[in-house]
């Protein structure tokens, strides 16, 4: 088959999303098929600028390719997911949450003023109406899935998928610091662990690993609670550091705002390490089991500090509970063979 996978892309920017996507052109050509990607970069400010984001996706004309059919179209991101096309599977990855779970919270960038709440009207009814029309719709995970069902009434079933580090981590020691990588972004709440470690007893520290827009923040915070020698800012670092960063780790934190999938959780349990997530991280709680594979704590930094302090006197209940995120793998069918054979069915 000649597959195009569609999808958004905000130059200059590149993480998770753009690696799924990747992997799954991998996987289709693995498989047999020929698989390109199509992207267009989407823009957000001023708020119309995502209708007309929008408009592009649903005016182009996929069906044909330099003279030959195209078979299927599998749409991803918003709006690329909006594309026409006689035999169009989603994989939802999101929704644009400012249209939805970000919505009145301290996260959303679409205010009150007449044209966000239009443009808020729009993506709903947009994505009620022409979701729907997919041969088939899947999602990253439950939480995607509930989410579309609460305001589109359109249900999905969830498909997860590997990590792109499946083949590279390992389990290794546990030793005296928690591990967050990530984007530095608002919605990754980094500074709720940074604030954390102004309150964590024990000898415990923490390493931070990954670039955004909130490193500059993140540094002013980290110095005016004087936390300069528990907390670690590495920046940008390699794969293979961060395999050992996993591999080395007592624990690793994981606690964004209504995350969609999020790779962090199912690396730290393919590491072996169990994972401090949040009550409304989103996805990781399909995941997490409270006090089997890691904890489940408030969005407040003395909750976190104290499963801290825990993990680094009882080491044993470290291992333990790592031992069990490994073991948590099983049943998922974590396979882009299973991906596969779900979207072509």
């Amino acid at each position: 088959m000649r597959i195009l996978i569609c999808t958004t892309q905000v130059p200059f920017v590149a993480g998770g999303a753009e690696a799924h996507v990747a992997n799954l052109r991998g996987a289709l050509i693995a498989h047999g098929h020929q698989a390109e990607i199509v992207a267009i970069p989407f823009q957000w400010n001023p708020p119309l600028q995502i209708v007309n984001s929008m408009l592009v996706w649903r005016l182009l004309d996929l069906q044909w390719s330099n003279g030959q059919p195209v078979d299927m179209v599998i749409g991803m991101k918003f709006p690329a997911y909006l594309v026409r096309h006689p035999r169009k599977v989603i994989w939802l990855m999101h929704q644009h949450k400012q249209a939805y779970d970000l919505a009145g919270t301290q996260y959303e960038d679409l205010g009150d003023d007449e044209e966000s709440q239009k443009v808020k009207q729009i993506i709903v009814e947009a994505d009620t109406r022409l979701i729907a029309e997919a041969k088939r719709v899947f999602a990253n995970s439950r939480t995607v899935a509930d989410r579309l069902y609460r305001h589109n009434g359109i249900r999905a079933e969830p498909l997860y998928h590997p990590t792109p580090r499946a083949g590279t981590l390992r389990a290794g020691t546990y030793g005296d610091y928690i591990f967050y990588p990530s984007r530095l972004d608002r919605l990754k709440r980094q500074e709720l662990l940074i604030e954390a470690m102004a309150q964590v007893r024990s000898a415990a520290r923490c390493v931070l690993a990954g670039a955004g827009t909130e490193e500059e923040q993140l540094r002013a915070l980290i110095s005016r609670i004087g936390v300069e020698q528990r907390v670690q800012l590495r920046g940008f670092v390699s794969d293979a550091e961060i395999d050992e960063l996993y591999a080395g780790a007592l624990a690793v934190y994981f606690g964004p705002f209504a995350e969609d999938y999020g790779y962090v959780t199912l690396e730290a349990f393919q590491a072996g390490k169990a994972v401090l997530t949040l009550k409304d991280s989103g996805a990781p709680l399909e995941f997490v089991r409270d006090g089997v594979n890691g904890f489940v704590l408030p969005a407040d930094p003395a909750a976190i500090a104290r499963q801290i302090d825990l993990l680094f006197e009882r080491r044993e209940l470290a291992e333990k509970l790592g031992r069990q995120a490994l073991q948590s793998l099983a049943g998922l069918e974590l396979s882009w063979d299973n991906v596969v054979r779900k979207l072509l069915s």
